[in-house]
């Protein structure tokens, strides 16, 4: 929270604690109901449900939306029915749904008792979809016309029930079936003429998602095409719901730090790290710190198996960090690319051999400059400036053809595992930095005592 809000924090407890509500309604109106909910999440139990109560009802459900899971929770629990009933009834379906998802079973049990009967219907109905489909995220409130109908009608029925759609900016044209035929936009509305027809307004061509699509392809077509709403069809492409832009960026955000915490070797959670408790994200670490500290024994089994060539040639072991470094870098900068090549769409298992093609070229020529710039620093800096005898001419081109096969090597891990794991429904963010960093570093361990054994003689 900034120091702004800090201070309006502050005010509005001062107030609450001098019993001056008049004077805290007349702050919390002027607000933006997120930046109310931004401040709500930093007030005590005891005032939060007194300074919630004292918003108008509509702001009072807009920020109810923008709060956390544990402010939501509590403020339930301290609602009376009619106070719960009020709040639902102000709610978008989709958000609604968001609120059954989050709540525990008794709570949840009371949101769906104090919903209207139409909303209770439409709630199971999105619930129904799997979790991370399309069908997951819309919402039911939409406005859709008949092809036959005039502007002079389409305006009244906007008049009649836009007030309660989430959306008038797009709206939809649909057959007696329900099946989708077009679209149309309010402006294409308020410019035609009155007895101008749908059918003869509408865009035929309508960019749209099935239920069962994935929501992340929902988010890049949002992208992709600069959409605001997006229609949601079933199996005979009858409409049932739309995809507003709010829901996607709440799709891009959850996707986005999925990907940053697996890439990081962390189960994701559901929570904002400052309300995750300590063991919370103990569990969500620990199971990847035990895989990848027994997949590193690996490691160390590889250097025990080469100890009599590092004690021939002390000189050896003061380039291992070195190069397991450089190779796990390499790796993890394939890996990142590769990754969000295909999180945007760019990328499909089918351009694997351009890639690894790509990426082998990147190596060499990566692999090459680092090998130049290692056998100068050995040469220059460590034999001739620092007279360290055990540098040799030998030595050095050891340490630097490991460089290079290291690193080609390297990317070439990096580029394919993640592909591979989305060809097998894997998150590709499962093989990043932890994971390719580990591989890689058994690998170029094997490459650098092959290559000690063959030019050395060890």
């Amino acid at each position: 929270m900034t120091t702004e809000f800090e201070d309006i924090a502050k005010t509005l407890l001062n107030l609450t604690e001098e019993k001056k509500y008049s004077a805290v309604k007349d702050i919390l109106v002027t607000l933006q109901p997120a930046d109310v909910a931004l401040i709500f999440d930093e007030l005590s139990e005891e005032n939060l449900p007194i300074l919630f109560r004292l918003l108008p009802k509509e702001q009072a459900a807009e920020t109810f939306v923008e709060m956390d899971d544990d402010a939501q929770e509590l403020l339930i629990r301290s609602f009376s029915d009619s106070e719960l009933k009020e709040v639902l009834d102000e709610m978008y379906v989709d958000d609604a749904v968001d609120l059954v998802e989050e709540m525990p079973a008794n709570v949840v049990k009371r949101i769906l008792r104090q919903a209207d009967t139409e909303t209770r219907k439409q709630i199971n109905e999105i619930l129904k979809y799997p979790e991370d489909s399309a069908g997951s995220i819309m919402t039911t409130e939409y406005l859709s016309f008949r092809p036959d109908m005039t502007i002079a009608d389409a305006i009244k029925r906007i008049r009649r029930v836009g007030v309660d759609k989430e959306t008038i900016s797009n709206c939809y044209v649909v057959n007696d079936g329900a099946v989708l035929l077009g679209q149309i936009t309010i402006e294409d509305i308020i410019l035609s003429a009155e007895e101008e027809l749908v059918r003869d307004v509408m865009e035929a061509n309508v960019v749209c998602a099935f239920t069962v699509d994935d929501r992340e392809l929902v988010a890049q077509n949002f992208t992709k095409y600069g959409l605001a709403a997006m229609p949601v069809v079933d199996e005979e492409h009858r409409l049932v719901g739309i995809v507003t832009v709010d829901d996607v960026m709440d799709v891009i955000q959850e996707e986005a730090t999925e990907d940053i915490e697996l890439m990081n070797a962390i189960l994701p959670v559901d929570k904002p790290y400052m309300k995750t408790g300590v063991f919370e994200s103990f569990k969500s670490r620990i199971p990847w710190l035990l895989l990848l500290m027994i997949s590193a024994t690996f490691t160390g089994m590889i250097i025990t198996s080469f100890e009599e060539a590092l004690a021939a040639q002390m000189a050896l072991s003061a380039f291992i960090p070195m190069i397991m470094d450089t190779g796990g870098n390499s790796g993890s900068q394939a890996s990142v690319s590769v990754i969000r090549g295909i999180s945007l769409g760019e990328i499909n298992f089918s351009d694997m051999p351009t890639v690894i093609w790509k990426e082998l070229r990147v190596a060499l020529c990566c692999s090459l400059a680092l090998a130049l710039a290692n056998f100068a620093k050995l040469m220059l800096f460590d034999r001739l400036v620092m007279h360290n005898a055990d540098i040799t001419l030998t030595v050095a081109l050891v340490v630097c053809l490991t460089l290079v096969f290291t690193v080609c090597v390297a990317k070439l891990v990096g580029c394919t595992l993640p592909m591979l794991a989305k060809k097998l429904g894997f998150d590709p963010a499962v093989m990043a930095s932890p994971f390719i960093t580990t591989i890689v570093d058994a690998i170029s361990l094997l490459i650098y005592f092959q290559f000690a054994s063959l030019i050395l003689g060890l």
